[in-house]
């Protein structure tokens, strides 16, 4: 491979803010994996955020680039997958095994796509110090009738559109906008562009918590709602607090802490059978690898309220909740799965239909 822009490279990144900044170009903000696909001819490559290749893992899009792309380009997008009109990052995180069989088998039965919206080179002239507005103009032009499963990402300088995009494409299972000046030269691994995500606020049972890595201090607690046959399912976890904090909570939390899990909710969390029929703590993965999932089981007596984006399927968390405050004046039994907003259906394939 001869590119003037060569493997690995750290695509750029956005920094969070509030709302949706003037004057700039928007674009949805997808929920895949980001990838930076380099072709030179039939050598194809796709590097991930933190540069390590994920090309043996999508073949179908390896060959799909070969077919769809300029023969000499580097191409900065998203590796999703589509189900049912939206996006299903399960499906997407299943596609990452060991096995080239099973990575085979998913390729059919759960096909990727790619959704480009940057351009870093092309033929053999990079293109990280020319603008984004000129970028995006080449980028246009050299995927002029892409088809699937390569996608060209809607974009727009009009903001009253992005304020739409924003409520509208939620239902697609994406979560949030993108905001990119105009002027903006490619700064790989710099927060150099602005995303203004979904947040929401939900009360939660705090069922746990998981040692911090630097030692005896929480290093996440473990967040719990009830079903619709009060049994408290495991949604995810919050993370984000100071070393100080981090040492206050095990104080905090020591008159809720058991001693004997076995009447706990969750008290089957070691067995992997029984994360067939419910969402526990510490199950096994190939992300964990060998990680330590012990966990310290508190009595689920204290609701917190914590603000997030959007749920995975319906079902957990998509991304690390952030702490806002304890709830007293809440019932555990109080929180279950009906007080969190749906988002409207909206068909993914309205957002990646080419331009008419």
């Amino acid at each position: 491979m001869d590119l003037p822009v060569m493997p690995p490279v750290k695509p750029m990144l956005a920094k969070s803010v509030a709302s949706i900044p003037p004057g700039m170009q928007y674009e949805a903000k997808w929920d895949g994996f980001r990838a930076i696909v380099f072709r030179d001819g039939a050598e194809v490559e796709f590097g991930s955020r933190t540069g390590k290749p994920l090309t043996r893992y999508f073949p179908e899009l390896v060959a799909a680039v070969r077919e769809r792309l300029p023969q000499r380009c580097v191409v900065d997008g998203e590796i999703v997958i589509a189900r049912e009109g939206r996006l299903d990052f399960d499906a997407l995180t299943e596609r990452i095994h060991p096995a080239d069989s099973r990575v085979r088998m998913l390729a059919e039965r759960t096909p990727s796509s790619f959704v480009a919206f940057d351009l870093l080179a092309l033929d053999g002239e990079a293109l990280l110090d020319v603008g984004l507005a000129d970028r995006r103009a080449l980028l246009e032009r050299a995927l002029r009738g892409v088809r699937a499963p390569v996608h060209l990402a809607p974009a727009t300088t009009d903001i009253e559109v992005a304020r739409r995009w924003f409520e509208q494409y939620e239902g697609a299972g994406l979560d949030g906008v993108v905001a990119k000046p105009l002027d903006l030269r490619y700064r790989p691994d710099e927060r150099a562009m602005f995303k203004v995500k979904h947040e929401r606020t939900a009360d939660v049972v705090v069922a746990g918590y998981r040692l911090h890595k630097s030692g005896p201090v929480v290093g996440s607690l473990l967040l719990g709602l009830y079903d619709d046959r009060g049994v408290l399912q495991h949604v995810g976890v919050s993370a984000a607090f100071t070393m100080k904090r981090r040492a206050e909570l095990v104080a905090e939390l020591e008159p809720l802490r058991l001693d004997d899990v076995s009447g706990h909710p969750w008290a089957a969390w070691g067995d992997e059978t029984a994360h067939a029929s419910a969402r526990l703590p510490g199950a096994p993965s190939r992300w964990s690898g060998k990680k330590d999932l012990s966990w310290v089981p508190l009595r689920p007596d204290r609701v917190a309220e914590v603000a997030y984006d959007h749920m995975e399927n319906g079902a957990r968390f998509r991304h690390t909740a952030r702490f806002r405050r304890w709830r007293p004046d809440r019932t555990p039994e109080s929180c279950t799965f009906a007080q969190l907003a749906e988002p409207v259906r909206f068909d993914l394939a309205e957002i990646l239909a080419p331009p008419s």
